[in-house]
């Protein structure tokens, strides 16, 4: 099932989610499933259960598409449930972000090139893993989503200034994007 990508101006996206149990959510894969089919529907890496309208903290990531760059995200393909960064290293380094909540905006976002993670896969089992590169950038996004932050806060003040309108616009439904969205200004029979 594809949901409806929440766009920008929605407070769901700016509030912290909840961790989820087993028991709340006995199908969680179809749930992974379902995310999954969205964020491939929209051309996405990523994406956050907020940005479908879910306060929990699960996101999914499939950085394959890097792996010319980066061959050993070649089947790199994830399921993140309750996950909590345990350290952030490396060099920062920079690159053009974008983001299925806010299309049509891409900026240059700086961000630490390894990430150590514990997390729970799908199938409820504990993971403690670090990523670097690629990997380690599309899981710091998501994460920010489950964080209730966006790319856009890592902008200086200036840059987010200067987007406001584009901002503004997107969150009143004037945007065009190939996926199905929800406009946080749009009323419902307009």
């Amino acid at each position: 099932m594809k949901f409806p990508i929440i766009a920008y101006g929605d407070p769901i996206l700016r509030r912290k989610a909840t961790s989820i149990e087993p028991a709340e959510y006995p199908h969680i894969k179809q749930l992974v499933d379902d995310l999954f089919e969205t964020m491939y529907a929209a051309r996405g890496v990523g994406l956050a259960a907020p940005q479908v309208g879910l306060s929990m903290r699960l996101f999914v990531v499939d950085a394959s598409v890097f792996d010319d760059e980066e061959p050993e995200l070649k089947n790199f393909k994830k399921a993140f449930i309750n996950a909590c960064i345990l350290e952030e290293s490396g060099t920062e380094w920079s690159f053009n972000e974008g983001c299925l909540s806010i299309p049509d905006i891409r900026e240059d976002v700086t961000r630490k090139s390894t990430v150590k993670l514990s997390y729970y896969d799908e199938n409820w089992k504990h993971h403690e893993e670090t990523f670097s590169g690629m990997a380690a950038r599309v899981i710091q996004h998501e994460y920010d989503h489950i964080e209730g932050k966006l790319f856009t806060d890592k902008l200086s003040p200036l840059r987010r200034r200067l987007l406001e309108k584009r901002l503004t616009d997107i969150s009143k439904g004037i945007v065009d994007v190939e996926y199905k969205m929800k406009f946080p200004s749009v009323k419902k029979g307009r």
